[in-house]
């Protein structure tokens, strides 16, 4: 089994066992090797908005797509997604990610779902298309930081703080939560050290970072 990144490490871990799991969005296709090899779902769909993209990952999952246990296809979203228990979107942008799950005819029970930027948006949409949230938390590799969501078809409320930092932040007060919320105090504190602002923006950002310091 070829090794794969810290990220895709936490990726993998998040996701559950399924019958049918889709990675939209596959890339290499490292994740759905690891989901077939480990048996942690019974088949798999890769899919990628590009033939060329998609090339990589079929060539890496050969094997499994001889024995049916693999289908790649080209697919924008969930477009050619037939059937599906569980599907994971990595690495997309929050409102890419908005656009894929509200242009599906249908949704799977459960997603893993790891937006690189409007989280809060993803959440509120999650909610609106009737899930669950689950789990729902800041890990890191190396200096970047991540927000990783699986949820599960239910209903769900979310306060604002929920929607802003992710319920299970909230609850468990991870070291990473914890490490990003004082990494955007600290850039907060150098912009006003600097003194090239207004009182006004000044004055804006000192009442920011009270408001952040409780979570810390």
């Amino acid at each position: 089994m070829a090794e794969i990144s810290y990220r895709l490490t936490e990726i993998f871990n998040a996701i559950p066992t399924c019958e049918v799991f889709a990675d939209i969005g596959c890339d290499h296709g490292y994740i759905t090797q690891k989901m077939l090899q480990t048996g942690k779902c019974k088949k798999a769909i890769f899919s990628d908005i590009s033939a060329k993209c998609l090339q990589k990952a079929s060539e890496l999952l050969k094997d499994y797509v001889e024995k049916n246990l693999a289908k790649g296809v080209v697919s924008n979203g969930f477009e050619k997604i037939e059937f599906c228990t569980c599907a994971l979107i990595a690495g997309m942008g929050g409102e890419e990610i908005i656009e894929v799950l509200k242009k599906a005819k249908s949704l799977p029970y459960s997603l893993v779902l790891q937006p690189m930027k409007n989280c809060e948006k993803v959440r509120k949409t999650l909610i609106e298309l009737g899930y669950k949230i689950l789990k729902d938390y800041t890990f890191n590799e190396g200096k970047r930081f991540y927000d990783l969501i699986f949820c599960e078809k239910g209903e769900d409320s979310l306060t604002q703080e929920e929607i802003e930092f992710g319920r299970t932040n909230l609850t468990e007060k991870t070291l990473p939560f914890v490490n990003k919320i004082k990494l955007k105090i600290n850039q907060y504190k150098k912009v006003i050290a600097e003194e090239k602002i207004t009182n006004e923006t000044k004055e804006k950002m000192l009442l920011e970072i009270e408001r952040l310091e409780k979570y810390v």
